[in-house]
């Protein structure tokens, strides 16, 4: 499948076979995260891959509640996927020069680094048929305890990973024409 294709049929995800997933194919979605672009190539982030049923059900119970829906519905998928992998950022290096912070924009990994890195990861998922659905709605503090994270990272983000119980259809995309502007905001 080529890189548009993958873009394309990416879905979120909320509910998996309960398949289970080759090491290798989880493997292969990480060395495609590993491969993402990151500040100065400090390569900030680090995954957690857990299988453990106790486990999956103790971070699912971290999702917070969607505002629009009064329940957060990836928690059925972080409870029953068979894998759960969580990204980290090591917190100081990314968006940082001589121990300072560098940028407007404050640290680097939680905008950019792990989001570019879970990206490269959900769509290499799509391309070998697996499902994913990025997750930044949960108490990362709840989150790495559970994990025992040290404090010198944060949990950022999480995905279920799994073969999916169906693709959804996909979604509406507003047009480019509403989206891009020539020369300056508002540019036609």
């Amino acid at each position: 499948m080529d890189t548009f294709e993958a873009l394309k049929l990416r879905r979120s995800i909320r509910k998996y076979k309960p398949d289970p997933v080759d090491d290798q194919l989880v493997n292969t979605v990480l060395e495609a995260a590993r491969l993402a672009p990151s500040w100065t190539n400090t390569q900030c982030w680090r995954f957690i891959v857990i299988k453990d049923a106790v486990i999956r059900a103790k971070l699912a119970e971290t999702l917070q509640p969607n505002p629009a829906l009064g329940l957060n519905p990836a928690a059925v998928g972080v409870k029953n996927a068979p894998v759960v992998i969580v990204a980290l950022a090591e917190k100081g290096i990314a968006g940082f020069y001589k121990g300072e912070t560098y940028t407007s924009k404050g640290e680097w990994w939680f905008m950019y680094d792990v989001a570019a890195a879970m990206e490269n990861l959900t769509l290499a998922a799509t391309a070998l048929g697996l499902g994913t659905v990025h997750i930044g709605l949960f108490d990362a503090a709840k989150a790495a305890e559970i994990l025992e994270v040290p404090d010198t990272f944060h949990v950022v983000a999480m995905t279920p990973l799994g073969y999916p119980e169906f693709w959804p259809n996909p979604r509406p995309r507003k047009e480019l024409s509403e989206l891009v502007f020539k020369e300056k905001f508002g540019g036609k």
